[in-house]
């Protein structure tokens, strides 16, 4: 019995180590994108700071590991059996719950995940330990649950939401009221006064109050007080010294190396903030399997006597952590930081939803977001009327958009420093008071809103873009809802059946879990081999050569989809095979998907377009509008073929058979020709290619002729005409924009080749 028990806490550390690198690579993004939005330093030295934050702020993270241990539970009112149930249901639907929303992309939270998962594991335990007993479930449950204690997690993170996007938003319009966009100037005279009262605020919430509760704050010092009663009584002094310290360091830092004051308080807000996500959110990994494993010792110190009948009331008690445990815990954090791809991509939801700068909106609008805004604009028109017109002019005045990067930089900021320093300093401080309460706050979801908050104040949300952010706002809060539900829903179901079933079933479920993360590794490989392989689509950071690059990929492609879609529709529907027809409408909808949004982004690619002239970008337009057309009329011949075999329709004749092979065959020679030449950036075949199209249409306006004297012959029905004219139609279609493409994209070469000569 023994070896089995230290069986199942050896899985609950391996679920915790692959717990704690997905958690990592998912959470990494929320104190690295405000510096690396801001451009404030170069990605090693970020990464630097995250680092040396997160090793740091592991160590203070042992008063949190109580959460996991009474803080969601009365671990009295369970045997050591039935506590080791409750722990690994939560490891194991926490593996399998990010991977289900890694899949999918879904945006989650590690913190809500874990409160949730041990809500749903205590509750279904402690359901079937009361049924057993013959009680009443109903009426015994709060005394298994710590209704009081998870009652004040659950409402300290939604509060945290409100609170974090409040506090942000009023931060940074006083910041902004005073040093406006055009903030170098002020900086001068007010840049170590505000780099100081930043570090300085850090300084008092990171480690003054950060340190209740930690493995430090126990330490003796030489005059009998702890560390943490002596900060408790010299903290006005320590931060009066503190202030004065780093207003003069910053100040020497300007002086001597010209090093720029917001650099140092963005550097100093990424530390802060990875080291309070580490205080915060180590839990979520081992904060479990730590609980398990002092039950494990309490269990084996007794004897290991009975596991049904062993009370874990030691649990509710005072626990230390061991600080080797939180170190080790801490590097394989910043391993993962440094080496998870996931991680170093920094192109974030929260920076798309709050950069300064025009572009592509990740969300559609919503009728809520749009009812917002419009409330919003009239109540700012009622506002404006009242006010003076002179109080109105002197703070508009103060938020006058102002960029101090180049006209022809490739990859801007998100954001300047000054909103990147509020976005760190306020979301630092905000978890550091959560995690000094014990409350184990959503550092995704406090870092977003407070990133949220910043970006209202900073008028980054205008007219053009509010509906779309205030939209992708409320997805990702409602992927708070849902990440909660299914965490308490799947967590519940898992310890419930190992409960009833016995306990053979943790080890299914295990076997479950690593299928799941081994089918999700080879899965996310393969997606970014085919990425890698098709990788046509154009980003912000995109420097010039690659749009060029790039745009030639899209044309390719764009003829290889249309060629596929044509001769292999046209084949699967002749042959009435149902199968092969769906496979074609996939890819006529990953085409369709494609054409639309390279169309929807020619604003952000043609404004990037500054070694090019005004014909390049005349050009690009016109190969967009001509990609999305040829889309179209794939799409438009697909769509009824489909709907003509799944209705199990009159096949066509065999005349009509005849003549679709021989214009598909002559079409897919056609495309074939058209992709050599624009492969090899030919176009002396151009002219032997419009004869080539003119002599098809020529064809298919003869097949036209044929079909209206098969209706006159009475040889076909209404249904089978439509279906045919549509057919011939939308090849006529595709063809003219084929050549038209290919015009432009000539064009499109010629005119880069020659500005780059």
């Amino acid at each position: 019995m023994d070896n089995f028990y230290l069986i199942l806490v050896i899985v609950l550390f391996a679920l915790a180590i692959s717990d704690l690198i997905v958690g990592v690579s998912n959470d990494a993004v929320n104190f690295l994108n405000s510096a690396v939005g801001s451009k404030a330093a170069p990605k090693w030295v970020i990464f630097l700071m995250a680092s040396l934050g997160v090793l740091i702020g592991a160590t203070f993270s042992s008063g949190m590991m109580e959460v996991a241990r009474k803080g969601i539970f009365h671990p009295e009112m369970f045997v050591f059996s039935e506590i080791m149930i409750i722990f690994l249901a939560v490891m194991i639907t926490d593996v399998i719950l990010l991977d289900m929303f890694n899949t999918f992309g879904m945006p989650t939270s590690t913190t809500v995940s874990i409160v949730f998962e041990l809500l749903g594991a205590a509750v279904a335990v402690s359901v079937v330990k009361i049924k057993a007993a013959g009680g009443s479930a109903l009426m015994e449950l709060s005394q298994y649950i710590n209704s009081s204690k998870a009652l004040a997690i659950i409402t300290g993170i939604l509060l945290s939401v409100f609170i974090a996007f409040t506090v942000g938003a009023i931060v940074q319009y006083l910041t902004r009221l005073v040093f406006t966009f055009k903030y170098r100037g002020p900086m001068k005279y007010f840049g170590s006064i505000f780099g100081g009262l930043a570090i300085t605020a850090i300084t008092y919430f990171i480690v003054i109050k950060g340190m209740k509760g930690s493995t430090y704050a126990s330490i003796e010092l030489s005059s009998g007080e702890t560390i943490q009663e002596w900060l408790k009584h010299h903290t006005g002094l320590m931060l009066l010294y503190s202030f004065g310290f780093w207003v003069v360091f910053i100040q020497l830092l300007k002086w001597i190396f010209n090093i720029k004051i917001l650099k140092v308080v963005v550097l100093a807000g990424t530390f802060a903030l990875a080291m309070a996500f580490a205080g915060n959110d180590l839990v979520n990994f081992i904060g479990v399997p730590l609980a398990g494993y002092n039950s494990f010792q309490a269990w084996i110190a007794q004897g290991a006597t009975d596991p049904d009948t062993f009370s874990m009331a030691m649990l509710a008690g005072k626990v230390g952590t061991p600080t080797y445990m939180l170190l080790v815990a801490g590097l394989v954090m910043i391993v993962t930081l440094i080496m998870s791809k996931k991680a170093k991509s920094v192109i974030a939801t929260s920076l798309d939803l709050s950069r300064q700068n025009e572009g592509d909106e990740r969300f559609g609008s919503s009728f809520a977001a749009r009812v917002i805004v419009r409330g919003t604009t009239k109540f700012n028109k009622r506002l404006r009327s009242v006010l003076p017109s002179s109080v109105t002019e002197g703070v508009s005045s103060r938020f006058e958009p102002h960029s101090y990067v180049l006209e022809d930089d490739q990859d801007p900021p998100s954001f300047d420093k000054v909103r990147a320093s509020v976005n760190l300093v306020v979301a630092s401080i905000l978890i550091a008071i959560g995690t000094s309460l014990k409350l184990p706050l959503s550092t995704t979801y406090v870092t977003f809103m407070v990133a949220m908050g910043t970006s209202l104040s900073d008028r980054a949300w205008d007219r053009e873009s509010a509906v779309y952010r205030i939209s992708g706002v409320f997805a990702v809060i409602g992927g708070w809802f849902l990440t909660a539900l299914i965490a308490f829903t799947v967590s519940g179901i898992v310890a419930l059946i190992i409960a009833v079933s016995g306990k053979f079933m943790i080890f299914v479920f295990v076997i479950v879990a690593i299928i799941m993360v081994i089918r999700t590794h080879t899965m996310m490989k393969k997606r970014d081999q085919q990425a890698a392989e098709e990788d046509e689509e154009i980003e912000e950071a995109d420097a010039h050569e690659q749009i060029l690059e790039k745009s030639a990929k899209q044309m390719v492609n764009a003829v290889k989809s249309s060629d596929l879609i044509l001769t292999d529709g046209i084949e699967s529907f002749l042959k009435e095979d149902r199968a092969g027809l769906k496979k074609v409408e996939e890819a006529c909808k990953k085409f369709s998907k494609k054409a639309k949004k390279n169309r929807d982004k020619v604003y952000s690619t043609v404004t990037k377009f500054t070694e090019g002239t005004l014909d390049t970008s005349h050009f690009y337009v016109q190969m967009m509008e001509h990609k999305r057309e040829m889309a179209h009329a794939v799409h438009f011949m697909l769509e009824p073929m489909i709907k003509h075999v799944e209705n199990n329709h009159k096949p066509f004749i065999e005349e009509q058979h005849t003549e679709l092979e021989d214009v598909t065959k002559r079409i897919d020679k056609f495309f074939k020709s058209v992709l050599k030449d624009m492969e090899g950036k030919t176009f002396d075949d151009l002219e032997q290619l419009i004869e080539e199209r003119d002599d098809i249409l020529e064809q298919i306006y003869r097949m036209e002729k044929n079909q209206i004297k098969r209706i006159k012959n009475k040889m076909v029905n209404t249904r089978n005409s439509q279906l045919f004219f549509k057919l011939i139609s939308e090849m006529e279609y595709l063809l003219l924009h084929t050549v038209n493409l290919m015009k432009a994209y000539r064009d499109f070469i010629i005119n880069t080749v020659q500005k780059n000569n």
